[in-house]
């Protein structure tokens, strides 16, 4: 096997020290090995930069180790090339297992050229990454609040939900509040609906005629500013986002013309890929690097499971979320593709095609730096014409029916490419 390398090291990161193996030598010889033992404190990891910069190492690699890596990368990414690797597709041989081996196993690795680095994105998107991953998290933990909400309703016998459509709204929010409180009767809560739920004041009336106790008005206080300081810090992590996004102001704007893709949806896009495309040499790279298409799993001619693979999971949900609103938009080739799949293989599959087209789209828009083309909702029947009529025509024949075409005036419509 071929060495590809003459000064490269490998490093088995902890959360209180890191062990580091260094190889040396040309590459048509043996090489020498050094292993250290360094601290993860700052002081420790530059002892460890300096050794192997004297050293003259110009590679470098180590497993992902949850969040213990970052701490490296962040003192070596300017001094080397550091390459983090999946722990998966670098595990020793079994029965090897200890701290030296593991870096000297990576470091043989490393200097044969064996060693795949995942994409790290620079500091700004890293950054930016973080605060997009947050607000998810406080969003999603907002919903579970929302959730606990309605439980405690449940046991106080108050059927809120029943009744009205969004307990947290303009109405739900004013009901809400008189129950903590504690004043009035059913009837004077009732008066408290706003809108369309005014119509529906006999059903509110019954359904507020509950249980509550003090125990529950206790737990709703809090479940409720609970909710209140979420919400804020979601607005002020909005606000932040939008600061670290104004040098990105352009591609957004351009994700913003696919359909599906608003303010946030866009922010994640150029948080979890960045807006340099040429880490991905093509489409189906990001498409597998994200996990939104199928693994091979082929042996002996048979192929097995072709499941997606383990991908970006804040990635794949948001590209999952846009694809449910760029399938309800209007006459837009994103919504022809939903329902076309969503009617052989079922909304499920099809949904996830929608989201792979959507990522396949974005890597287009942020590599050429153009907007998105509409090519409308019957682009496919219109490439794919003659095709089309002969299944129209199957199937009215499969339904008992015998039909004859007659062509219309209005042309057969032509197909549109993006430019």
């Amino acid at each position: 096997m071929d060495v590809m390398l003459e000064r490269c090291c490998g490093l088995d990161v902890h959360k209180r020290d890191v062990v580091a193996c260094l190889l040396m030598g040309p590459t048509e010889r043996a090489p020498t090995k050094e292993v250290r033992r360094f601290s993860t404190v700052t002081a420790g990891l530059r002892e460890l930069r300096e050794w192997l910069v004297q050293a003259g190492c110009t590679h470098l690699a180590m497993e992902s180790t949850g969040p213990y890596w970052k701490p490296v990368f962040n003192l070596l990414e300017d001094a080397m090339t550091v390459l983090l690797a999946n722990a998966r597709h670098i595990k020793n041989v079994p029965g090897r297992k200890t701290d030296v081996k593991d870096c000297e196993w990576i470091a043989r690795l490393l200097r044969h050229g064996l060693v795949r680095g995942s994409f790290i994105p620079p500091r700004p998107i890293r950054e930016l990454r973080d605060l997009t991953r947050y607000r998810r998290q406080l969003v999603e933990e907002g919903a579970r609040e929302r959730n606990r909400i309605q439980k405690v309703l449940e046991d106080a016998n108050l059927k809120m939900g029943s009744v009205v459509t969004d307990v947290f709204g303009v109405s739900g929010q004013a009901i809400l509040e008189a129950i903590v409180a504690g004043q009035g009767t059913p009837e004077q809560m009732a008066q408290l609906a706003r809108g369309r739920l005014r119509s529906r004041l006999p059903e509110l009336t019954q359904a507020l005629d509950g249980l509550p106790s003090l125990h529950h008005r206790f737990l709703l206080r809090q479940m409720l500013d609970h909710v209140a300081r979420v919400e804020e810090q979601v607005e002020e992590l909005d606000r932040r986002i939008t600061e670290q996004l104004a040098p990105f102001h352009a591609d957004i704007e351009r994700l913003q013309t696919i359909p599906g893709i608003k303010e946030t949806g866009a922010a994640t896009l150029v948080a979890e890929l960045g807006t340099n495309m040429d880490q991905f040499p093509t489409d189906a790279h990001v498409a597998a690097w994200a996990g939104m298409c199928p693994g091979n799993n082929e042996s002996a001619g048979k192929t097995r499971s072709t499941h997606m693979r383990h991908g970006n999971a804040w990635l794949c949900t948001a590209l999952i979320e846009a694809g449910w609103a760029a399938s309800r938009t209007k006459g837009t080739f994103l919504k022809g593709m939903y329902h076309r799949i969503a009617a052989r293989r079922g909304r499920k599959r099809a949904i996830v095609a929608v989201g792979h087209k959507l990522l396949i789209i974005a890597y287009h828009v942020l590599k050429q730096r153009r907007p998105y083309l509409e090519l409308g909702e019957h682009h496919v029947d219109a490439l794919r014409h003659d095709v089309t009529k002969r299944h129209l025509l199957r199937r009215l024949q499969d339904l008992g029916y015998t039909a004859t075409l007659e062509p219309l005036d209005v042309p057969a419509p032509e197909p549109s490419f993006a430019a």
